[in-house]
């Protein structure tokens, strides 16, 4: 099942079984417990990003061949930074270049997932069965916060506001038993800056659920970015930043396209 959140022409938000990119089908009842779908066809007036999250944990240096092109040792246990939540964006919505921040933002194609149930010391095992989906996101990045001169900010560098799209929907994982096995890319402007699979992760989905289970209690709506595969812009020769009237598309298999304009922070 695809799930969208979306107002409707008065504004009201609900979520809805997708149909097609205008209308759904309404969803009664709370998707993070029991849920019906209706026979209520709704008009879409604006998608949402699929979830408003409790939190956004993200993993950093998580595909093989990412830390190839950055020279990078792979990594013992996953890399965990946190992205603020005021970053949340939505499809189609712009990505604004902050004014403290007036060059090098940087695009990352990344496999989200949804917790659905409160999750601690979770197995391997049973990991799989905390999630409520899986949807794209972009994981944006101001370089210049993040990694130059001395003040190397993760955090600020990463949850700039609107610097995590996401959607356009969400999958449940009956749709997609393997979230490992799917192909994820960005194209800027229509040009192909990453292509790659899923399953080059070095900590897979399962992993990632259990790590970060323990000893903390993942919320229902935590929302986990897993890494972003090679080509991103900094590593390019030479590089390259997305920049006012550019679009970028993360596309990820069995999940759909995310849209996102570029423009300066008004």
């Amino acid at each position: 099942m695809k799930i969208i959140r979306f107002q409707d022409s008065d504004g009201v938000v609900h979520y809805g079984e997708y149909v097609d990119d205008q209308t759904a089908h309404l969803l009664e009842g709370d998707i993070f417990h029991d849920f019906e779908v209706t026979n209520r066809r709704m008009v879409v007036s604006q998608l949402l990003a699929p979830v408003e999250p409790k939190n956004i944990l993200c993993i950093g240096l998580n595909y093989r061949q990412h830390a190839e092109e950055t020279g990078a040792k792979l990594p013992e246990n996953p890399v965990l930074f946190i992205k603020a939540v005021n970053a949340l964006n939505h499809p189609g919505a712009p990505i604004d270049i902050p004014k403290i921040a007036p060059g090098q933002v940087d695009y990352e194609c990344e496999l989200a997932v949804v917790i659905k149930k409160p999750a601690k010391n979770v197995s391997k095992n049973e990991a799989l069965d905390y999630v409520l989906g899986y949807t794209c996101a972009n994981d944006v990045s101001a370089r210049r916060w993040q990694k130059e001169g001395g003040a190397k900010q993760w955090c600020r560098g990463k949850s700039f506001d609107t610097f995590c799209p996401l959607g356009p929907c969400l999958v449940t994982p009956e749709d997609i038993p393997n979230p490992n096995k799917l192909r994820i890319c960005t194209t800027i402007n229509g040009v192909v800056m990453q292509d790659s699979s899923t399953s080059d992760m070095i900590f897979d989905v399962p992993t990632l659920i259990s790590f970060l289970s323990e000893g903390t209690t993942l919320l229902p709506g935590t929302v986990i970015l897993t890494g972003t595969p090679q080509g991103v812009g900094f590593a390019r020769n030479p590089p390259i930043f997305l920049k006012a009237g550019d679009e970028v598309e993360i596309e990820i298999e069995d999940i759909g396209v995310l849209r996102n304009p570029v423009q300066e922070e008004k």
